[in-house]
């Protein structure tokens, strides 16, 4: 007896591969004659290409493309989930690998390339996510789709696109921000002078540039003092009107052995005190030849000058300085979002009386009243320099209360949320010999414990110092006990 055995069946078998188990899905390959089917294809493959970049090419078309599209997303983000995950425990390291801190003094001048390299890599994905962007609307076929999802489709292509290219774009155009800023503000090759019994200190310097000057005068004088190891930040206000400061040992201090009295030549400043030096240096000497290797080092023979005097006063070493041009100070105060200040008494804007005696309610062009301020620069500037109803040191109290209020306003947080603009405002009014290898990752590592501590203050003021007469050797006994206090005896 012979078997009759059923005819065959003309529909696909069932595939087992993963292989032909895609390809048998309708992503792949769809019933193109029905618009049902195309537009809910359509809309899941431009989802997919917004979320996963490439996985549509995977799904159906060219799976080499696509393979390379979601090697490309899943190597970015790695990258930024390590790089965010640096930055939020290790901040310190995150900037150092950024900036090139690694990279040794003698091939400083490279540090540029890992931004450069994140940089171009951003850019390069962004252009490829507009390639897959586009060749995710051909295999939509958009004219087998419905009349309008066929708009819909494309219009929310190009929004994605334009969404996820727009932040790649600004987050390449960030780094390359940060690589140029730190390039510009920090010396490539300046020397890491190691910290001096404990601290780093940095002098500080506000320049007042009025018209018909020889020179800017040092309107703001202070000493920032970082503790090498908690961080802990203690300022130091010198009076701009000092007068019979020491010099520290060198070109200044063999003129003036016996303390600075000024020079004999009227142009050249108009007393002895401590921010005439610019006009001294500058106009009545040769700096050049008082400190030749002052620009080599990104400085100038008056900022060096000035940091010998600062040296002299206080007995500690000031390898570092930062230069503000207050006519900018402005600019970067906006740019951090404004600061909040307490105004302890009214203070009148304006450029002060034009004869003696006149009230200030005659020239004065604002005022800055009493109570919690939200300051934007113009306001801090006057806050700052506001004199002619007070005295020059509760001018130094304010600026010191403005220099901790700006501190505050440098979270990671606001900085990098307004970095380009704050970038932007530093370099065009920041002056700094700080070099590249103290930045990062040693300075970022003691800013951020620095947060967490109280900024210590002193005023070589009034009832502190005598104006008239300085005692420049308890200065110097009350700096060393405010940055190296007596350990308490243990159970006393």
């Amino acid at each position: 007896m012979s078997v009759t055995h059923p005819p065959l069946s003309s529909a696909p078998r069932v595939a087992t591969t993963s292989s032909s188990f895609l390809e048998e899905r309708p992503l792949r390959y769809p019933d193109a004659s029905s618009r049902a089917v195309m537009t809910r294809r359509g809309w899941w493959l431009i989802l997919l290409n917004f979320l996963l970049p490439g996985s549509a090419q995977v799904l159906a078309g060219n799976r080499r493309l696509g393979r390379f599209g979601l090697g490309a997303t899943l190597a970015m983000w790695i990258i930024l989930i390590l790089g965010g995950v640096t930055m939020m425990l290790w901040p310190a390291v995150g900037v150092s690998v950024a900036v090139g801190a690694w990279i040794p003094d003698w091939l400083a001048w490279f540090r540029w390339l890992p931004l450069t390299i994140v940089q171009a890599a951003l850019i390069g994905y962004a252009v490829l996510w507009g390639f897959l962007t586009i060749d995710t609307l051909r295999l939509v076929r958009l004219i087998r789709t419905g009349s309008l999802a066929r708009f819909g489709i494309a219009v929310v292509s190009v929004l994605l696109l334009v969404g996820a290219s727009s932040g790649a774009a600004y987050a390449a155009s960030l780094a390359g921000a940060v690589r140029d800023s730190f390039a510009d503000l920090f010396g490539a090759s300046a020397p890491v002078v190691p910290p001096s019994e404990g601290y780093y200190n940095i002098l500080m310097l506000g320049a007042d540039s009025g018209e018909g000057r020889d020179s800017m005068r040092y309107d703001s004088i202070s000493v920032v003092s970082i503790n090498a190891t908690t961080g802990a930040v203690t300022i130091t206000g010198i009076p701009r009107d000092m007068p019979g400061f020491p010099f520290a040992p060198g070109p200044m201090q063999d003129q003036y052995p016996d303390g600075h009295q000024g020079h004999a030549d009227a142009r050249c400043g108009w007393g002895s005190g401590i921010n005439q030096l610019r006009t001294e240096v500058e106009v009545c000497q040769d700096g050049t030849t008082l400190y030749p290797e002052a620009k080599a080092n990104g400085s100038t023979p008056a900022i060096e000058a000035t940091k010998d005097a600062a040296e002299g006063i206080l007995g500690i070493q000031i390898p570092y300085y930062v230069f503000i041009d207050m006519h900018g100070f402005a600019a970067l105060v906006d740019a951090l979002g404004g600061v909040d200040v307490t105004v302890e008494q009214r203070l009148p804007e304006g450029g002060g009386p034009s004869y003696p005696g006149e009230p200030a309610e005659d020239w004065a062009s604002g005022w800055i009243e009493p109570g919690a301020q939200h300051m934007d620069g113009d306001t801090a500037q006057w806050y700052a320099r506001s004199r002619y109803t007070t005295d020059d040191f509760d001018r130094m109290k304010r600026q010191r209360q403005l220099q901790q209020a700006i501190l505050a306003q440098f979270t990671p947080q606001n900085v990098l949320a307004r970095f380009q603009d704050v970038a932007a405002a530093g370099t065009a009014i920041v002056e700094t010999d700080l070099p590249q290898g103290l930045i990062a990752p040693t300075l970022v590592d003691l800013a951020l414990k620095a947060k967490s501590q109280p900024v210590t203050t002193v005023e070589l003021s009034p009832p502190l110092v005598d104006e008239y007469e300085p005692d420049f050797a308890f200065i110097q006994q009350h700096m060393q006990q405010t940055l190296h206090p007596p350990t308490p005896a243990p159970g006393g």
